[in-house]
Order: C-alpha cells, then sequence, then structure tokens
C-alpha cells in the first residue's frame, strides 16, 4: 500500500470513529432528555411555559395541553414527538400538576408552539 493509500484509510478511520461518537454523544442526550421527565402520581408529566414579550402566563409541569392549529384542535400529552405549529385564536387549556381539579384556560388570539423532548413552549402576541 502506497502512503497516500495509508493516509486515506487513517482520514477514513479517523471520521467514522468521529461519526460514532457523534452518535454516542445523541444517545446519551436523548437518555437523558428521557430522565429529565418526571412522573406525578405516577403519571407522565413536562414542563410548560407560556408567555409573551411582557407577561408570562404559566409556567409549570402539566399532564396535558390543548389547544388549536389550522387542522384543528389538538393534544399535547408527555413524551409526545416534537412539534412545531402556528396556533390559531383559541382557548389554551392546560391540566396542571398543581390544580389537577381546574385546568388553566388562556385565551389567545393566536402564537406558535414547539415540543421537544417534554419541554412545551408557547409563544403568544409573536
Amino acid at each position: 500500500m502506497s502512503d497516500t493509500a495509508v493516509e486515506d484509510k487513517q482520514a477514513l478511520d479517523t471520521a467514522n470513529e468521529s461519526q460514532e461518537d457523534k452518535e454516542e454523544q445523541q444517545l446519551q442526550q436523548a437518555a437523558r432528555d428521557y430522565q429529565k421527565s418526571g412522573k406525578v402520581d405516577g403519571k407522565d408529566v413536562m414542563h410548560v411555559k407560556i408567555y409573551s414579550p411582557y407577561r408570562d402566563y404559566f409556567d409549570g409541569q402539566a399532564f396535558s395541553l390543548s389547544a388549536e392549529n389550522l387542522t384543528g384542535p389538538f393534544d399535547i400529552l408527555p413524551r409526545h414527538h416534537n412539534f412545531i405549529s402556528l396556533l390559531t385564536p383559541c382557548i389554551v387549556i392546560v391540566r396542571s400538576v398543581k390544580n389537577q381539579e381546574k385546568p388553566v384556560r388562556i385565551r389567545i388570539s393566536g402564537g406558535i408552539i414547539h415540543v421537544k423532548s417534554d419541554e412545551v413552549m408557547v409563544f403568544l402576541d409573536v
């Protein structure tokens, strides 16, 4: 094998190891994100934050969130897949851990919802 071929093989091996390291780091991060989510009374929960540039409407743990987009009403539950959507005018309903008897109801004129790793962010007035 020529010196160039050996150097190319070493570079390829290094690139493959780098890719494997990156994939391993991604798996470890996914495991940490999964463990971050908790349970209350045996039920899965997620963190929900609803805010506008000038006000925080809700920031806490919840069992579910209901809202509407152009395709209609939808629910977000713990362990939901990554999701992003524009919200239409509606009442956002958060079933919080703190007050399980009475859901938090927030009337909105529109916004953006982003769901990732049991973290739900709702941006209003944008």
